[in-house]
């Protein structure tokens, strides 16, 4: 980029310019409810989420056209320990003329299906047509509750089924966007306050941070508008990204500016020469964020690719706001704003000679080897907690809090086969073939019974309903079996969907997504690293210290998440958020040292230009890494185990970034490997000379 553009929001009109073009784009922004509608636009239904070639996409088309419109099944069970009461029975056929009369929305009559083998429970079923609007489902799925659910005189009746479900699903999300933002945003206020120790300072970062917040949103809206699918789960990460990454652009940039206000008296100038060294490495840390999020664009699952456009856009939006808002807020406010600690021309700051990372890079110094040695030991001992790996966590289990959904769920379980919640669907496409796909399927271990539900003179739709709950891996591993004896029976034409079909294929996509994603990550990473270091060893290098720390970092989430939690396992796109987040948010606290070390090594040689750069680095990219750990540490509080999850283990990730592979694994290597860390460059073949302290 070009620095005299990067310094433009710096002049003495262009700064007033900056600070109103973005105050009435706020406002604007505000004024059309664009973040709110942001938030109406997301869709939370796991089916949206699947590639168009999958087998359960193309089965849910049919279904459509044989049930004239998407279906989400209303479930109502009713059970009592010990059996049904006549009164039971009676109080069953009032609630479905009482649904059937009052309850608007719903499809299909409420209908009483069965009652269970011991007497013990009834189902009764309806539908929903889902036309992707959130309040088509909660509002209806929300009525049916107010009416027959809870415990009277005890029998138990709770609302289930993929209606129920997706309504506590959209519950859950609608909830979370508020509380996410407040909490993270207080975080942040809280750590600001600590780390600059001002009044008045922390405002500024704080002001364009939530503007940057603003600004992502309103450009997600116009990305959905386009057809991109956001659901909670990407605005939630949306959030902490834009929050996490801008504060720490925001905390290198005054740093640098502090810096600089103690060499001249002109705030301007302070800042142009800030922009011009810390701007093309925020330019270079963002860049790379943006292109490893962008790589999730290519994923198969409709969830995972709408991160990469989604993510991209609130980093996009925290560099433009710390790169033209900040500086020009910074240069019209006075040097009071950093009070109590004003810098002054020739002050005392930063000393790449003293301070306690100048001393703990001078004693990484003595022994570097055995240094990185320890730390790669130490990483290994956390990355074998990659051995209590377990994909257990699904749709149904994948609350905090108790919802309705899993409750019902749980009744069904007790009195009926576990699939009854959410039959898988199979479309027969040559109706000729009924009998036998019906028995060859009936014949898969694992399948309780299969029944037809629709009929037209070109295909039948069936319900086969699984012993296993709907939603376990139990479930999904007789999807396999079940499609192939659909089509040994019916033809190639047969296809097998349903809930349990969905997350199965949601699971075979994610593995193929791992595949492709990580190294093509790992491949951009490595490759911006080439052209911002001008070298090919130190990106090597580099790239491989993130990603053993990256092993690391899982390797923990893991056991914090089935030790400390006990929740019932992982999810299987926790791996590949995680890498993502960690190799290009790890990459940028290298970045933010290694060019640092580069500017120094011109002048003092790799050795002393390692233990200069770690000096004045060390300070705000600790801060910055508290920042973003925290910000990301405020996922855990979610009602959402993915999320937890995911806070977890990304937070830690980038403490032990900031602590270990920045702090003293990388220097450690480069002080072992010397010069030729910047092979091909000619910096490589320096001769190193002695200690450079006065």
């Amino acid at each position: 980029m070009n620095r005299s553009l990067l310094t433009f929001p710096v002049g003495h009109w262009a700064r007033w310019l900056v600070v109103i073009v973005w105050f009435v784009a706020i406002f604007a922004i505000f004024g059309a409810d664009v973040p709110g509608k942001f938030a109406d636009a997301e869709n939370n239904e796991s089916s949206s989420y699947l590639p168009a070639d999958a087998e359960s996409t193309r089965a849910l088309d049919q279904v459509e056209q044989l049930t004239d419109g998407e279906q989400a099944g209303i479930v109502i069970v009713y059970r009592r320990e010990g059996g049904l009461t006549g009164a039971d029975r009676q109080r069953i056929k009032s609630d479905i003329a009482e649904l059937n009369s009052e309850v608007n929305g719903t499809s299909q009559p409420f209908r009483q299906t069965e009652v269970s083998n011991d007497g013990s429970a009834a189902l009764v079923l309806s539908s929903i047509e889902a036309t992707g609007e959130a309040d088509d489902i909660l509002d209806p799925v929300q009525d049916i509750r107010e009416r027959v659910s809870g415990n009277r005189g005890g029998l138990e009746v709770a609302v289930t089924g993929a209606a129920g479900y997706g309504a506590d699903a959209i519950e859950v999300y609608e909830s979370i966007n508020g509380t996410l933002f407040a909490a993270a945003f207080g975080l942040v206020f809280v750590l600001l306050v600590l780390i600059y120790r001002s009044p008045f300072l922390l405002w500024l970062p704080l002001i364009a941070v939530g503007f940057a917040e603003i600004l992502s949103r309103a450009i997600g809206f116009g990305l959905t508008e386009a057809g991109v699918t956001v659901n909670g789960q990407s605005s939630s990460i949306l959030s902490v990204l834009v929050l996490g990454a801008g504060t720490d652009y925001a905390l290198l940039l005054i740093a640098r500016y502090r810096e600089e206000l103690r060499h001249r008296e002109s705030r301007s100038e302070s800042m142009r020469v800030s922009l011009r060294s810390a701007g093309p490495a925020i330019l270079a840390s963002g860049g790379t964020v943006i292109a490893a999020l962008l790589c999730l664009s290519l994923a198969e699952l409709n969830s995972t690719a709408s991160l990469g456009p989604i993510g991209a856009i609130g980093i996009v939006s925290a560099m433009l706001a710390m790169l033209t808002l900040l500086p020009a807020m910074l240069v019209i406010v006075p040097r009071f704003v950093f009070w109590p600690k004003v810098p002054r021309v020739g002050s005392g700051g930063v000393d790449a000679e003293h301070g306690p990372w100048r001393r703990l890079g001078d004693r990484t110094a003595q022994g570097p080897r055995r240094v990185w040695l320890g730390a790669l030991a130490a990483l290994a001992v956390m990355a074998l907690g990659l051995l209590a790996y377990d994909d257990g966590l699904t749709s149904s289990n994948g609350f905090r809090d108790d919802v309705e959904a899993v409750t019902g769920q749980e009744l069904i379980a007790e009195s009926f086969p576990g699939g009854a919640n959410a039959p898988t669907e199979i479309v027969v496409n040559d109706p000729s073939s009924l009998n036998g796909v019906i028995g060859a399927v009936g014949r898969v271990d694992g399948v309780a019974q299969v029944r037809p539900v629709t009929r037209t003179q070109s295909a039948v739709l069936l319900n086969a309903v699984l012993e296993p709950e709907a939603y376990t891996t139990e479930a999904f591993d007789l999807i396999p079996g079940i499609r192939d004896a659909a089509r040994k029976a019916g033809g190639p034409e047969t296809l097998v969907g349903g809930g349990t079909a969905v997350e199965y294929d949601i699971r075979q996509a994610n593995r193929h997504d791992v595949k492709l994603v990580v190294p093509l990550v790992i491949l951009v990473v490595f490759l911006i690293l080439v052209a911002l270091l001008r070298a090919v060893a130190a990106p090597l290098m580099l790239v491989a210290t993130v990603v053993v720390s990256f092993f690391a970092a899982l390797g923990v989430g893991f056991l914090i998440s089935d030790w400390v939690f006990g929740f019932p396992g992982v999810d299987p796109s926790l791996p590949l958020f995680a890498f993502v987040f960690l190799v290009a948010l790890g990459i940028d606290y290298n970045i933010f040292l290694m060019a640092r070390v580069r500017e120094e090594t011109v002048n003092h040689g790799t050795r002393q230009g390692m233990l200069r750069g770690l000096a004045v680095t060390g300070g705000v990219i600790t801060s910055a890494g508290i920042v973003l750990a925290g910000t990301f540490l405020v996922l855990s509080i979610l009602p959402l185990v993915f999320l937890t999850q995911l806070g977890i283990t990304v937070a830690f990730g980038v403490l032990l970034d900031t602590f270990l592979v920045r702090s003293i694994l990388v220097p450690a290597l480069v002080l072992d490997i010397g010069p030729p860390v910047w092979w091909p460059s000619s910096l490589a073949a320096t001769k190193e000379s002695g200690d450079s302290r006065p």
